[in-house]
């Protein structure tokens, strides 16, 4: 079941955006920056919490909050859009549990293989050495 967090938990702010947007790059301010108090959140599980801070990585502050910016659209509405996007993208990556890696030992038949390709390497840089006075 997915995690849903409900907007009462997500703080946006407006600031001006560079790039497209032409006369109005100056004047509106269309870039969101979304916070998200990662660390206090009880929409969140402990596990999934974990992961979520170990994904976001340096977009996470010391105090657990989560901050997300969109600036690639000329609108608030789509750059808002755009990192509620990418905040649930983030947190369905940390939902997925990880595998645990279970260790293996190679085949007898892959020691084989690396040991006769070994032996034939050997051989042919052999052959590349001074003919012997023989």
């Amino acid at each position: 079941m997915p995690i849903s967090i409900p907007d009462s938990e997500l703080s946006l702010s407006f600031v001006r955006a560079s790039g497209p947007g032409g006369q109005n790059v100056n004047k509106v301010s269309t870039a969101v920056e979304l916070r998200f108090d990662v660390a206090h959140s009880p929409s969140l599980p402990e596990p999934v919490r974990r992961r979520l801070i170990a994904l976001a990585g340096n977009r996470v502050t010391q105090d657990g909050i989560l901050i997300l910016t969109a600036r690639e659209h000329r609108t608030q509405e789509a750059n808002r859009a755009e990192a509620r996007m990418r905040l649930d993208e983030l947190i369905a990556r940390a939902e997925v549990v990880p595998k645990r890696r279970r260790a293996s030992r190679p085949t007898l038949g892959s020691k084989l293989r690396r040991l006769n390709d070994k032996s034939q390497r050997s051989s042919a840089k052999k052959l590349r050495g001074r003919p012997s006075d023989d």
